[in-house]
């Protein structure tokens, strides 16, 4: 059997954007089990040397699509006219996020050297917005997200189901202000 060696069978080398595009669509499919370096390198039609090229290996690679589905979750968080608005659109952008591709969410934690980038910014920006309104601002952090993955995970049994998942992201959204509720606007 004659294995590409770097290279599509097309001609065109891989490219970031590719391994990244190839890996979600794993995660999507498979979960975290089915994304490794020969699976995905098999999805791209190359070998698995290739890939390292672009990421330094699975815990990067996850970061990296970390960065891309998080990045933006941090935008206009700071011109949210206050803390406490800053963390409701903070917390209801990553639960959006978490909601789209859950399986990077549970990668992830099960990959402790990819919790870095985006999902490390997202974490400590939500701790300098707490901290403005609660000395327990650790505590609350945890709380936040933990609650933000709970709920966003328990979407991965709704999938399909367009009214049940509405209602998932309502209840989100109303149990974020009742938890928001307990701090003053600053």
């Amino acid at each position: 059997m004659t294995r590409p060696r770097g290279r599509p069978a097309r001609g065109q080398g891989v490219t970031r954007d590719a391994i990244l595009d190839a890996a979600l669509a794993l995660l999507d499919e498979d979960g975290d089990a089915g994304l490794t370096m020969r699976s995905l390198a098999a999805r791209l039609g190359v070998t698995p040397m290739s890939l390292y090229h672009h990421v330094t290996d699975r815990a990067g690679l996850l970061r990296a699509l970390s960065d891309r589905l998080y990045g933006d979750v941090l935008q206009g968080v700071d011109e949210a006219g206050g803390p406490v608005e800053g963390i409701r659109m903070l917390m209801t952008r990553y639960y959006d996020a978490v909601v789209m591709h859950p399986q990077l969410t549970l990668a992830i934690f099960a990959e402790p050297a990819a919790f870095a980038g985006a999902s490390l910014e997202i974490t400590e920006r939500l701790g300098a917005l707490l901290a403005a309104v609660t000395p327990a601002h650790l505590v609350w952090r945890d709380i936040l997200v933990d609650h933000a993955h709970g709920s966003g995970l328990a979407l991965i049994a709704a999938r399909g189901d367009v009214a049940r998942v509405g209602a998932l992201r309502d209840a989100y959204r109303q149990a974020l202000d009742c938890l928001l509720a307990q701090f003053p606007v600053v």
